[in-house]
């Protein structure tokens, strides 16, 4: 991983959000072309500031560097609701998933031959 990586990856999950650049910079108190300076490769945020970008996209620093989750705002999202549940409801939940995934590999599958 690289500072490019960094840079994309708020690229990535500020869009996923829907929100603009601009917006971003002036939510989180900086000049209007905060987030575009970090995009473009002039800047990258201090700690501090990768950690309240973090804390603004909903994704704690380990998600934010798992490059295996393509949404993980929504995984983190469920993650938090799923921690709520009793574990009936839990193993119920996992196993729609897992049929979903069987499900979705079937169809992979199908539309490769």
């Amino acid at each position: 991983m690289d500072e490019s990586f960094i840079r994309n990856r708020i690229t990535q999950l500020r869009m996923q959000n829907g929100v603009s650049e601009y917006k971003m910079s002036l939510d989180m108190g900086h000049s209007k072309s905060y987030i575009q300076s970090i995009s473009s490769g002039k800047a990258l945020p201090s700690l501090s500031e990768f950690l309240y970008i973090c804390e603004y996209l909903h994704v704690t620093p380990k998600e934010f560097f798992d490059t295996g989750d393509n949404f993980p705002q929504l995984t983190h999202n469920l993650y938090e609701i799923t921690r709520k549940l009793p574990a009936d409801d839990i193993k119920m939940l996992t196993q729609l998933a897992e049929r979903m995934f069987m499900y979705s590999e079937k169809l992979n599958d199908n539309t490769k031959k």
